[in-house]
Order: C-alpha cells, then structure tokens, then sequence
C-alpha cells in the first residue's frame, strides 16, 4: 500500500535543490518533519552552512545529496529510485548555454526526468514551470487563467523551451502510474534571489535607475518564494488522492496581490535608501527601444554574456509596457494553495538580505575622498590632479580666473601672438618697476615661494631651446634641398592642417579649457554610472559589430580568414571575432 504523504517515512527527490526556489522547497519540507528528501544538482557537493536545518538532517540522515546531470538519464535513476515524489526545478546551467545547450538541459532534462520516473515507478512528478509561458510580448494579460491556449509564437527562446517542457511533464500524466502536476509561479522573488531583485539592486546605484519607462500603469504579479515552496508542497498532498482535478494540470501562483511595477521597483529602492525613478521615459521612444532590443537577443544567443544582459533589459521594458496579472482561484480550489507570506513581508525578508548593498550617504561621500579616484588616477596624483578635481576650491577658481585671462588676452582680443606677447610683457615690466618704488616689497607680502627658478632648471631649459632650434634648422635645410619628398609630404600635411586650425583654434582651446575643468570632476562624482554606460556602450557596439560580421558576404569572411591565415604564417597573431 502506497505511503500516505503524512508517513513521516515518505521519500522526495528535489532536483535543482540548491537553486533559488530548490532551497527554499528544502527548508520547507524538512521544516515540515515529515519527508526524507533527496537534494539532487549539477554541483559536485553540497554547499550548506554547519549547524543549520538541511546540515543536521544531513547529519541524522533526514537529507542526503546527489550530484546529478539531467542531460544523463542514469544519473536521474540513481536519484530517483525508491522514492515517492520528485519535484523538478529548471537548471541555473540552462540560461548559460547557447541555444542547444539549454535546449539539452530545459526539454532532453524534462524527458529524461519523465523516463527515469516511470522507470523507477515514482507516483507524483511536480513540475516547476513560469506564468511567462502564456505571454507572447505584445499583448497584455489581465487575470489569466489557466484556459488561456500557449502563444502562437514567443520572444523569449527560454521560455519557448519552458513551455515544450511542462507540455511534456503534463502529457506523460497517469502513464506507469505517474501521476503529474505544473506549478506556474509569476516573477519569483525572494532573499539571496539572483536573477529578479539581484538585478534591481545591481541597478540602483547606476544612471539607469533615474528612468520611469512608459506610462508606469502596468502591473505585475508577484510571488514570494516561500509561497512558491508551499504551492509544491500543496500540489504534492492534492495528486495524494489522485485528484482528477489536478493530475495532469498546471497552476497560476502568485501572491494574490497584484502591484505596479514600478511601485514595486521604487519600494525595493527606497528601503536600500536609494531614490526612486524619477525621469519618465515617454511609450513611443520605449516602443521603439523594444523591438531593436529583441531582434539584437535573437541575433545574439549564441553570445551568452551578451544576451544575459539583453534578456535583463527585454524583462524591464516588458514589465513597463504591459500588464500580466493572473487568476489563482483555481490553486486556492484544487490545490488548497494561499499565501503564507504577504506582499509586504515578503519585500521587508528580502531587502533585508540585500541590506549590506543598502546605501549610506555617509559611507558613500567617505568612499569618494578616502579611496583614489579612476580621475585622480589618470591625472598623475600631483598638483594638477588636485587643481582639476577641485580639491581646494578657491585655488581651482583662481587658476580657472587666470586661464580664461591668458585666453582672452591671446585668442579673444583680436591681435596677433606676438603682440599680446609683448603686450604681457610690457605690463609684467611695468609691474615689477611699480615694486620697485614701493615702499615694501609686494613679493614679500605675498607668499609666492615657486617664483625662484633654479640655476640648473634655466640652463636645462636653454638646452632644449637650443636643441628645439638646431632640429628645426636642420629640417628647414633638408626641405630646402628637395631631396626628401616623405619629409616634403609631411611638412605640406602639417602646414595644411595647422591653416584649418587656424580658423577654429580659438574655439579648440576654449573647449578644451572647459573640459579640463569640468569632465573630471564630473568624471570623479559620477564614475559608476558612467563606467557603467561605457561598458553598454561597448556591449551595443560588440554587438552591432558581430550582427554586421554575420551580414557580411560569405566571400568577403573567407577573404578575412585567408588573410588570418596569412598573417599566421608570416608571424602575426590572428583575428578574433
């Protein structure tokens, strides 16, 4: 006679134990005292900390662990075999493969845990699904239900491959006598989460985090991930009695308490202490975003890193733009299924195990002058650094004042180089003759301790005067015998480029004197959100380059490969993609 779920002697497998929701399902069953579980994953051991729950049952034999590869039917039996239940959540491994490799680990992993089950006569399969497999990326839902047909077509080749795999999980229902069930939780959060709120914190300190996009009416389901544990545990006790009702269905889980998403998005900041979204991105420009955002990830799958970060930015415009929100009632009916852990508790559990990224005005403005600064880096650490990061206030001020005086005496007033030249001069000489007849000395009332120049400074630089001279003379008289055209050729360039110069040197120079005093400075206050645009920047050009590389002719690439080719035997390193 089958074990009543109750039997404290009741064995379950959990595969993908040690992932996000895995974890949890553990703690919970253990918590429960009446199962024996099974932890099975990828990794070659079992990472938990001494003297907590799944520790101890490891110790008196309550949990065991299984290293277990779902591309490997084999290994899946060795796991499930002798047990009543398996509970089957998808691989951390599947979202870092290219296409065939989650391909492998999503649909071969779903079939294989089907066949190792009926192979080893297990009676209840729970099958860990997403409520995405019912949008297709252009239309809202609104309360869906499970009557809802799958897609036509996805944008998402992730959860294309989630939605073949529950179909197959759902299709193999009562053969063997094996009795299944898919659970489809909606945007699962939670503490220690590494993909939704890891992505939200990670993003609060950077520019991005300033932009409302759309309209901000769109809402969104979400579930706590302590209620998504329960939702299993609630499936497995209803396919006890062979439910018609649930065997071989799939179930909406989410919190019952649809929110905005942004509200959502704000709420997580403002309790790290970090501003909402503020500027509002309109819905055309976002529209337009969206589309070029999809095709870059379709182009790009095989690019894992690359489409990681596309698949981040796809979720959030998608989440501003349209509304998903699903119906429950059938889990709360069939399952028995209700929250154990509200909205707000849930957010409060989990900002709290992000709250070491939480942060702190005080700590930050100390991080900004404690620690060496990217700006100060490249400035040399010296006096110049200290004058153009602002360091002393009035000092930057007065070296600004006295750079736009030179400017305008040199550039602004209309007469030629050498006439302000010896215009400067004529007012340094009339300014060291008043010093003179004045009773004291102005140099002595004035601290001005660099304005002695050392013997050895003067003739150093007289050297290089002379030695600047020499050179130039000796060029001149090349050019003047006509014999070195390459030299001809690059004295012509030269002159040419300087005549262009001449028109605009005065707008050059003062652009770069306010870049010199404003960039790093800006640079210094803000160089995480700018870093973090640059390397956007660079991810949209690497990008946009392998796209037109793909484009290109395939005799123009053999052409590139020929020439790498070449380029090898001859010695040189060869081009890489």
């Amino acid at each position: 006679m089958e074990d009543h779920i109750q039997n404290p002697r009741t064995t379950c497998v959990v595969i993908g134990g040690q992932g996000f929701i895995g974890r949890f399902l553990v703690l919970r069953l253990l918590q429960l005292g009446n199962w024996i579980v099974r932890i099975a994953d990828s990794s070659p051991s079992l990472h938990v900390e001494e003297k907590s729950l799944v520790f101890d049952a490891v110790s008196d034999g309550r949990a065991s662990y299984f290293q277990v590869d779902v591309r490997d039917k084999s290994q899946l039996v060795r796991a499930v075999d002798g047990s009543t239940v398996v509970f089957v959540f998808e691989s951390s491994d599947a979202s870092q493969c290219d296409p065939y490799g989650s391909y492998k680990f999503i649909i071969l992993g779903a079939k294989n845990v089907i066949n190792a089950c009926r192979e080893c006569r297990v009676k209840r399969l729970i099958y860990n699904s997403s409520a995405d497999v019912f949008f297709d990326g252009f239309h809202h839902i609104r309360k869906g239900d499970e009557t809802m047909p799958y897609p036509w077509k996805y944008t998402d080749m992730l959860t294309e491959m989630k939605a073949q795999a529950e179909a197959l999980v759902l299709s193999a229902n009562n053969h063997d006598d094996l009795l299944t069930c898919v659970v489809r939780p909606s945007n699962v959060f939670g503490p220690s989460d590494t993909h939704l709120i890891e992505a939200m914190v990670n993003q609060a300190n950077s520019v991005w985090a300033k932009f409302l996009l759309g309209n901000g009416d769109s809402l969104s389901d979400f579930t706590y991930v302590e209620n998504v544990a329960h939702a299993h545990v609630c499936a497995a006790e209803a396919l006890t009695s062979q439910n018609l009702s649930v065997a071989g269905k799939a179930f909406f889980i989410t919190n019952l308490e649809p929110r905005n998403y942004w509200e959502f998005v704000s709420r997580i900041y403002e309790v790290l202490g970090y501003q909402r979204p503020s500027i509002r991105v309109p819905p055309k420009i976002v529209n337009f975003i969206l589309p070029v955002v999809r095709w870059m990830r379709h182009n790009l799958e095989s690019e894992t890193e690359i489409s990681d970060r596309l698949a981040s930015v796809q979720f959030i415009i998608e989440s501003s733009l349209y509304t998903r929100t699903f119906n429950c009632s059938a889990a709360t009916e069939h399952i028995k299924y209700s929250p154990v852990v509200s909205m707000e508790e849930g957010i409060a559990l989990t900002v709290k195990s992000f709250s070491h990224l939480a942060k702190s005005s005080l700590r930050s403005k100390e991080y900004k002058f404690s620690e060496v600064s990217k700006a100060e880096e490249i400035l040399g650490y010296g006096k110049v650094a200290d004058i153009l990061l602002w360091r002393d206030e009035m000092e930057t001020f007065t070296c600004f004042l006295v750079t736009c005086g030179l400017f305008y005496w040199f550039f602004l007033t209309g007469r030629t180089y050498i006439s302000s030249t010896a215009g400067l001069l004529l007012l340094a000489t009339f300014f060291l003759i008043i010093n003179s007849i004045l009773p004291f000395n102005i140099f002595q009332k004035v601290a001005l301790p660099c304005l002695a120049i050392s013997e050895s400074t003067v003739r150093n630089m007289l050297d290089t005067v002379a030695s600047v001279w020499n050179e130039g003379l000796q060029i001149a008289k090349t050019l003047a015998q006509g014999e070195d055209w390459r030299l001809f050729l690059k004295a012509a360039m030269l002159a040419y480029f300087l005549k262009l110069l001449s028109h605009s040197l005065a707008l050059l120079l003062g652009a770069v004197l306010v870049f010199a005093f404003t960039s790093f400075f800006i640079y210094e206050q803000y160089e995480d959100e700018l870093d973090q645009a640059f390397r956007l920047t660079v991810i949209v050009a690497k990008s946009l380059l392998i796209l037109l590389l793909r484009s290109l002719p395939l005799s123009i690439t053999s052409s590139f490969s020929a020439d790498d080719d070449i380029g090898q035997e001859h010695g040189r390193p060869a081009l890489k993609e």
